[in-house]
């Protein structure tokens, strides 16, 4: 896909902004009615739908190149193995990785993170060391650090986060020390859209030795990321956050340090040599990748870079920007409706969380469906976040680039009927 002429509009200050509603024709399950409504999609804090251009590479992959990868010396396994290898590369150009070695593809973020706590973990944190997260983490970032710690004997120590949602930073130098090792945080938060200031914080925990892992599946999404700037060891992220297939995800992390790592699961195509009573290991990345991969996924991964970087980047984080103060501005004039996150938009992303007084976001979420509308509810794989938030679960409406203000008020004449409908 191409950015067309119809996908910019031009503003009266002479800058350009996304057409949602056109760029909404190239993904196929948009046009759908659901339950007599035509589909609102606004859970893409979840999973982001997919353009036709990405659909028709899998396609593609499979009827045409199929086989394989780094195993083959047939063509089939040729095509399959260059096709993977340049969606390395275009991932390390994505983000501004000048050494495509540095890429690990896996399965996920949750794999990412995992493989830096069994991997790096298992080797440098011993009884007494610190890993220090922060309170609004997804379980992806959180529980590794908790099973580390108690298998470790370590101290897991937390941020916290100030009452609208950002990170409060006021006692950070007695929480990060020369004990800490690791710094984990989500570079912007899936439940309050807060963006973190990572660098700040990288700096302070690289200053007392400590590596900083920074979890990016809600960031690399929405805005552009450049992991040569932005101060952390490790950077993980997955596809189907950002228009790719699911089961596919990236690690990125110092040359330095995958060096020195030991690989986190064994078995075919990570090792160099093996023998009945020793093993070498394959260079970085391969030894980090065993197994057959989602090599299809992989591929169609590349697509949906090439769909988010012929639109831009810096275009799609000033669409989210217009469409979250839009949302933001409308949300809040809703009788008896709580918002959690920040209030400006320039500072959070395009998902916003909220509740009733008296209606519980199950059943937001399902009155909303019979309307066409599609959010999340529930508590967002971030428990201990939502009881400090004093909420069992919050009701999210997440916008991506397909979204428009006539999404938004969809969403908010919705919210209205379902208040009338249970007479709240």
């Amino acid at each position: 896909m191409h950015t067309r002429p119809e996908d910019i509009v031009i503003t009266s200050d002479n800058s350009s902004r996304l057409c949602a509603r056109t760029i909404k024709a190239d993904f196929p399950v948009l046009s759908q009615d659901i339950n007599g409504h035509k589909l609102v999609y606004l859970d893409n804090a979840a999973s982001s739908q997919k353009p036709q251009s990405v659909i028709d590479e899998l396609s593609r992959f499979y009827s045409e190149d199929n086989a394989n990868i780094h195993r083959g010396l047939h063509t089939l396994a040729e095509r399959s193995t260059n096709a993977y290898e340049s969606t390395r590369k275009r991932v390390a150009k994505f983000i501004g990785c000048q050494n495509p070695d540095e890429v690990i593809l896996n399965s996920g973020t949750t794999a990412g993170i995992n493989l830096i706590a069994y991997s790096w973990g298992e080797e440098h944190i011993n009884e007494g060391d610190e890993i220090v997260i922060t309170e609004m983490e997804h379980h992806a970032n959180l529980i590794p650090w908790v099973i580390l710690a108690k298998r470790k004997k370590a101290v897991l120590k937390r941020i916290p986060i100030t009452s609208d949602g950002r990170l409060n930073l006021d006692d950070i130098e007695n929480i990060i020390t020369d004990r800490t090792k690791i710094l984990a945080l989500s570079h912007m938060s899936n439940v309050l859209g807060t963006i973190n200031p990572v660098t700040e914080i990288a700096e302070i925990a690289h200053k007392h030795g400590a590596i900083v892992v920074a979890d990016g599946a809600q960031a690399v999404p929405h805005m552009p990321v450049d992991v040569s700037t932005l101060g952390v060891d490790f950077y993980t992220f997955s596809a189907h956050k950002m228009l790719g297939p699911t089961g596919v995800g990236v690690l990125w992390g110092k040359k330095e340090l995958l060096d020195k790592m030991q690989p986190f699961m064994t078995g075919g195509e990570m090792i160099r040599e093996v023998h009945f009573d020793k093993v070498t290991w394959a260079e970085i990345p391969h030894r980090f990748e065993p197994g057959t991969p989602n090599i299809a996924g992989v591929v169609g991964f590349a697509a949906a870079i090439d769909y988010l970087e012929n639109i831009g980047m810096d275009k799609i984080r000033q669409h989210e920007i217009e469409i979250t103060r839009y949302a933001l501005e409308k949300l809040s004039k809703i009788d008896k409706l709580d918002i959690q996150g920040p209030t400006e938009p320039d500072i959070r992303g395009a998902a916003i969380s909220f509740t009733d007084h008296n209606v519980h976001p199950h059943d937001i979420s399902t009155f909303l469906d019979s309307k066409g509308i599609a959010i999340r509810a529930g508590h967002h794989c971030a428990q201990p976040l939502l009881r400090i938030l004093g909420k069992v679960a919050t009701a999210r409406a997440s916008f991506y680039i397909y979204n428009d203000e006539a999404d938004v008020d969809a969403l908010v004449q919705a919210i209205i009927e379902m208040k009338k409908y249970f007479g709240v």
